[in-house]
C-alpha cells in the first residue's frame, strides 16, 4: 500500500546521505561546536538576512517547542495557541508538564488573529489567573493552511504592542514558503517573529530543526536549556551537515516544492471530481471530504490519517505528500478515486 500518512516516512535526500558518508570518518568537535554546524549557521543567517541571530540545532520539533516555551516563560506565564496547534494536541502535555498552561483558542482555519489573541488577553485579567506571555503559531499550520505577510504583520504588531513573544513552529516551513499562494520569505519571518524554527525532519532530513532566536533577552544561556532538557546531541555535527546541505544549492526549497507539487496535482484532480475539502490548504497536507464507504475502500489500498466527522455519512481524511512522494503513487490514488467515485 502506498502511504500518504505523513511527510517523514522516508529517510533522507541522497545528497544529505552522501554528505554524511563523505564525512563519516572525519573527527569533529561535539555538541554542535563543529565546523559543519558553524557553516550551516552562517548559511541560515544569510538566508534570513540577520548576521546576529542565534541559531541552535535541535533533534526534533517537540523538543524544540518544549525548550523554547520553558526557557522563555516565567512559572506563572502561559502560551496562547490555536486549539489545533501541535503543542496542544500532539505533544502529550509536554508544555503543561513544565508548569506552563496552553491557552487553546478555537479557530476557523488553524490560524490565530489579533482579535483572537485579544480575547485571550481580555479573559486573563489579574494575578489570580495565568499571565499570557507568548503566542504560538505554526506555518504551515496543522491543517495545511498558511499565514500571509499581512496576517503575520498583524500578529507581530499586536504581540509587540502587548509585549508578547511571537514564536513560530516551522516544522513544515518549507511547504509554507514554496506554496503557490505564499508571499513570505524567511527574512520576513525573521523580521516579524521573536523566535522560530526551520524544520528539517519533515523536509528531507533524517532528523533535526534549526531554531532561530532574534529577541535579545531569549538568547543568553540557551545552550544550558538545551542540555538540561536532554536535547544537546553529542554528535551535533550530524545536524550541522544536514542543514549545510539543506541550505546549499536550494535543496531545502527544492524538496518542499516537490511535496507541494504532488499535493497540488492531487488537489486539482479531487476538485475536478467534485470533492470538497475541510480546509483550504495549498501546502502538502490535504483534507478531502469523502463518504465513509469510500474511505473504507481507500484504506484497503492506501494509508492515511482520519481527520474528523463531517456528518453521519461523510468524514475528512488527511493526505500528506513529501519530498520523496512518487508521482506514480499520486497517479495511482487518482485512478483509484476515479474508478470508485462513479
Amino acid at each position: 500500500m502506498y502511504s500518504f500518512t505523513n511527510d517523514y516516512s522516508e529517510g533522507a535526500h541522497p545528497r544529505i546521505l552522501k554528505a554524511m558518508m563523505e564525512t563519516n570518518l572525519a573527527q569533529n568537535a561535539g555538541y554542535s561546536l563543529d565546523c559543519h554546524t558553524s557553516h550551516a549557521v552562517s548559511l541560515i543567517r544569510k538566508e534570513i538576512d540577520d548576521p546576529h541571530a542565534d541559531i541552535h540545532m535541535i533533534t526534533g520539533g517537540t523538543q524544540t517547542n518544549l525548550i523554547v516555551i520553558s526557557a522563555a516563560l516565567r512559572p506563572y506565564q502561559a502560551v496562547i495557541a490555536p486549539a489545533t496547534g501541535h503543542i496542544n494536541v500532539h505533544e502529550t502535555g509536554a508544555i503543561e508538564a513544565t508548569g506552563h498552561k496552553v491557552l487553546a483558542v478555537d479557530t476557523r482555519d488553524g490560524k490565530l488573529t489579533p482579535a483572537l489573541i485579544q480575547q485571550a488577553l481580555d479573559f486573563h485579567t489579574d494575578e489570580h489567573m495565568v499571565q499570557p506571555k507568548m503566542v504560538y503559531i505554526s506555518n504551515s499550520t496543522e491543517v495545511g493552511t498558511q499565514y500571509s505577510k499581512a496576517e503575520l504583520e498583524a500578529l507581530s504588531r499586536i504581540c509587540r504592542l502587548k509585549n508578547l513573544y511571537l514564536f513560530m513552529d516551522g516544522a513544515r516551513m518549507g511547504s509554507a514558503l514554496t506554496s503557490p499562494i505564499n508571499d513570505l520569505t524567511l527574512a520576513d519571518i525573521a523580521r516579524l517573529t521573536d523566535i522560530f524554527y526551520i524544520g528539517g525532519t519533515k523536509n528531507g532530513a533524517l532528523f533535526g530543526e534549526a531554531l532561530v532566536i532574534r529577541r535579545e533577552e531569549l538568547k543568553p544561556d540557551f545552550r544550558f536549556m538545551i542540555k538540561q532538557r536532554g536535547a544537546m546531541l553529542a554528535k551535533g555535527w550530524l545536524l550541522g551537515i544536514q542543514f549545510e546541505e539543506l541550505f546549499q544549492n536550494n535543496l531545502f526549497y527544492e524538496m518542499a516544492s516537490h511535496a507541494n507539487a504532488m499535493a497540488g496535482k492531487l488537489r486539482a484532480a479531487l476538485t475536478g471530481m467534485g470533492y470538497s475539502f475541510a480546509y483550504d490548504s495549498h501546502t502538502n497536507q490535504l483534507f478531502p471530504v469523502f463518504s465513509n464507504d469510500l474511505i473504507e475502500k481507500l484504506a484497503k489500498n492506501f494509508t492515511f490519517n482520519m481527520d474528523k466527522k463531517i456528518d453521519e455519512t461523510h468524514s475528512s481524511i488527511r493526505l500528506v505528500t513529501s519530498w520523496a512522494t512518487a508521482e506514480e503513487g499520486v497517479d495511482e490514488l487518482i485512478r483509484f478515486l476515479e474508478d470508485n467515485s462513479r
